[in-house]
């Protein structure tokens, strides 16, 4: 019996206002809370309580047979408290079915990984806690920022605790291998990695509603079989939540492909549902994955240049982490709240300069006209903020 594992990534960013250079100084609010309030709500109406509701039915139906997994950043579920409180209700139901397992990540959507080692072990701590605070769950599987991985951040995952990690299955780290499979991480063969079926996932993601896709249109039964053919032990559907709903739209029919979906890869015969955790532990790695340079599941690189790829994003990344120790020294709550989303990784993608293979993606998300004027803004608020620390610091 093969092995159906879906997970979804659910994240908001926190966005800045325009923030002027004659502002610094005299205006400390930086964030824009219309566009913060309203994107929320709207992506709440048309995609996390719908979905939420949707997947809620389809575990009773399915009398516990169907499972799935989340990662709920930080950000998120600030802007649940602040702006739809019904959503953090609706996942909190999801959580007590017991047919749900919430992963760690980083709290703020950072690439602190890429930073130090204690930076990131300080994220991470700070997000498992707000699991056990909310959902009442210490997680024992871990998911990195836009699944970046190497087997250092394995390293430091291995020895935060946790026992499973999620990873693209790039072709570049790959090779002829199958990311079908459970593998374990270079350095200390403890850490059990589930590694994403990205062709499949990003049939549901990307191409559902092309209809210049060969495959237009896709079916549950259709996408069932292609499920059922895989060769391997385990079929990773790792998926950004927001595809149900905001990037592929409710006209599409997603929501009526996903209602009829665990019926039909149950109806094979061949298929079952497992969350994360469960997935890693009943199979057995087949090999390890060596990985000394980081990877991701952005792009057709898969590596980290959407975020430190030209100098405007490398600039930003080193102001930012060399405030850490100033932050740390502040011990002020406020400040530390402003940190966390200066963290951001959205933050950094808005200033890419990949407008070749992938901008028509970076476009979609990015509400800046360019990524010199999201650098331009990022660092009038940056400092800003570090003119305030060092005030704060300096008393």
């Amino acid at each position: 019996m093969k092995t159906v594992c879906f997970y979804f990534q659910v994240h908001q960013p926190w966005r800045l206002k325009t923030y002027r250079f004659f502002q610094m100084g005299n205006d400390h609010n930086y964030l824009d809370d219309f566009t913060n309030r309203s994107i929320m709500q709207k992506v709440a109406r048309e995609c996390y309580l719908p979905m939420n509701a949707l997947l809620l039915s389809l575990i009773e139906q399915n009398k516990g047979a169907f499972k799935c997994s989340f990662s709920i950043t930080g950000s998120a579920i600030e802007q649940f408290k602040a702006y739809a409180p019904e959503v953090l209700e609706s996942f909190k139901k999801l959580a007590a079915t017991g047919c749900v397992e919430f992963l760690a990540e980083t709290y703020s959507h950072s690439l602190a990984s890429l930073y130090s080692v204690e930076e990131f072990k300080n994220e991470v701590k700070l997000h498992s806690q707000m699991l056990k605070e909310e959902f009442g769950v210490k997680p024992t599987a871990f998911r990195n920022t836009e699944l970046i991985y190497s087997d250092d951040i394995a390293k430091a995952v291995e020895d935060m605790g946790f026992k499973t990690m999620l990873a693209e299955g790039a072709k570049h780290i790959l090779g002829w291998k199958s990311p079908n499979f459970v593998y374990t991480d270079a350095i200390d063969n403890k850490l059990r990695l589930l590694l994403r079926n990205y062709k499949l996932s990003d049939d549901i993601a990307f191409r559902f509603s092309n209809e210049g896709w060969s495959e237009w249109p896709l079916t549950a039964d259709k996408f069932a079989q292609w499920v059922a053919s895989e060769n391997g032990d385990v079929v990773n559907l790792f998926m950004d939540y927001e595809t149900f709903g905001e990037h592929q739209k409710a006209a599409t029919g997603i929501f009526d492909f996903v209602k009829a979906l665990p019926a039909a890869l149950l109806a094979t015969g061949e298929l079952e549902f497992a969350t994360v955790s469960e997935a890693a532990k009943k199979l057995q790695p087949v090999a390890v994955l060596h990985c000394p340079y980081a990877m991701s599941w952005a792009d057709e690189e898969r590596d980290v240049t959407a975020w430190l790829g030209n100098d405007l994003q490398n600039e930003a990344f080193k102001k930012l982490y060399a405030l850490a120790p100033v932050v740390k020294k502040a011990k002020n709550k406020d400040f530390e709240f402003v940190w966390h989303f200066m963290q951001n990784s959205d933050h950094f993608y808005y200033m890419a300069t990949k407008w070749f293979s992938d901008g028509d993606v970076h476009s979609y998300f990015n509400p800046y006209g360019s990524a010199y004027e999201a650098f331009i803004n990022y660092m009038n608020v940056l400092s800003d903020f570090d003119i305030e620390l060092t005030k704060v610091c300096e008393k």
